[in-house]
Parts: structure tokens; C-alpha cells; sequence
């Protein structure tokens, strides 16, 4: 993941979303070549990939 600007996000989530992320983080760390996998790295992941969704729905239903 690149070193552009970064910010702290300090959130809570339920018990289960927390074991949920971990199993995901695993996941990544087995299945990709990126050597170690970080929480932050996986979610800013999830986030731009629900993104990039979201974008083309909102040009699909223009």
C-alpha cells in the first residue's frame, strides 16, 4: 500500500465484526503475496473495492 496521507479512524465494533476482520486479515495473509497483511491495509481494501460498486451502480441507475 502506497504512503499517501493517512488518518487514525478509532471506531467500535461488535465482538463478532472484530473475529470477522481477523478471519479475513488470515485470509489475505494466506492467500496473497504481499508479504504481511495489516488490519488497516485489509479494510482500506474492502472499502475501495465497496466503492468502486457502489460507483458503478450510481452510473448504471443515472
Amino acid at each position: 500500500m502506497s504512503e499517501e496521507k493517512r488518518v487514525q479512524l478509532n471506531v467500535r465494533v461488535s465482538k463478532e465484526t472484530s473475529t470477522q476482520l481477523d478471519e479475513i486479515v488470515e485470509y489475505y495473509q494466506q492467500n496473497t503475496k504481499l508479504g504481511r497483511v495489516y488490519k488497516g491495509d485489509v479494510l482500506s481494501d474492502i472499502i475501495e473495492k465497496a466503492h468502486q460498486i457502489m460507483q458503478k451502480q450510481k452510473e448504471r441507475d443515472r
